[in-house]
């Protein structure tokens, strides 16, 4: 480190929050990770198979609204991605949840936030991930008799003319 980044690492004060500080008190026993991102940008990772019990406790702590759930494949594990927004706390939390590559498979949240319905359908169509107990968990962006996930690593695409002659 150059002497420069090293005054700049040592004048940068650790970001702390409250918030944070309080998920951590109430799931000490399932975050594998937490930080504080920026001011008001909590991060917090968890083992997929904790989820149910994980977002329960982040509703009671008021983190009240699931914007968005997104996926990532990665070569040994997918991550179930969840943005959750407190209106009454003014924060951001996102929590990577790690699954298992050979069988994504995670509980759904449809129980604690509706909003989870068509983002937990899409995942399971583009990635694969099967949401266990979803009310109507089938595929919403591509027909019913499409095979594979199109967003996965290892999905081949094959070349179809746009009119068949």
């Amino acid at each position: 480190m150059s002497p420069d980044e090293t005054k700049e690492a040592e004048e940068k004060p650790e970001l702390r929050s409250e918030i944070l500080e309080k998920v951590r008190e109430k799931l000490s026993d399932y975050i594998l990770d937490s930080k504080v991102q920026r001011e008001r940008r909590l991060l917090i990772s968890v083992d997929g198979k904790n989820i149910l019990e994980v977002c329960s406790a982040l509703n009671e702590i008021g983190f009240d609204h699931l914007s968005c759930i997104a996926t990532v494949e990665y070569d040994d594990r997918f991550e179930v991605v969840y943005h959750l927004w407190s209106y009454s706390n003014n924060n951001l939390l996102t929590v990577k949840a790690r699954l298992q590559k050979e069988s994504p498979r995670i509980d759904s949240v449809t129980s604690i936030w509706k909003s989870a319905d068509w983002h937990e359908r899409e995942a399971y169509d583009m990635m694969g991930i099967v949401f266990e107990g979803h009310p109507d968990l089938r595929r919403i962006l591509t027909p019913d008799d499409f095979e594979g996930h199109p967003l996965r690593k290892d999905f081949q695409l094959t070349e179809r003319p746009w009119f068949e002659e």
